[in-house]
């Protein structure tokens, strides 16, 4: 037992030794985590396109799931992103925003015919929205 503790000491001894002479592509710190930054802030926004893509490909065509992403307003991408900030946040804001979710869910599942005819007129006048715009949607290729 304890040549596997002294073991385990070593190992995590060494790897700190390895990552404080760990550096990335620049000598310049602040470089580094620029890139470190832009390079995630780059694949979490290529995720989140997938996954909408994917969301919207199971019932829409690829060309009606592009018209309807680009009909999004500023108003609601920047209400999804603070309601996404607050999540994040705290654990309070966890809780708030999952119970809100799971409220909206059920309440919209009690009302399931009303509301499938709310959210098609919705993703209608979105898609409408986006036809014609330039193309910041990536298209998706199966």
């Amino acid at each position: 037992m304890k040549n596997t503790a002294v073991k385990a000491k070593d190992t995590a001894a060494k790897a700190r030794d390895r990552a404080v002479t760990l550096s990335g592509p620049s000598p310049n710190t602040a470089t580094n985590l620029a890139i470190a930054d832009i390079a995630l802030r780059g694949g979490t926004f290529l995720a989140r396109r997938a996954m909408e893509h994917a969301l919207l490909g199971k019932r829409y065509t690829p060309e009606k799931a592009k018209q309807i992403l680009r009909g999004r307003s500023f108003t609601q991408s920047m209400v999804h992103t603070m309601i996404a900030r607050m999540a994040l946040g705290s654990v309070p804001g966890a809780a708030l925003v999952v119970g809100g979710l799971a409220a909206k869910t059920l309440f919209e599942r009690s009302r399931a015919r009303k509301e499938r005819a709310r959210g098609e007129s919705q993703i209608a006048d979105m898609a409408e929205e986006g036809e014609g715009e330039s193309d910041l949607v990536p298209t998706l290729t199966k």
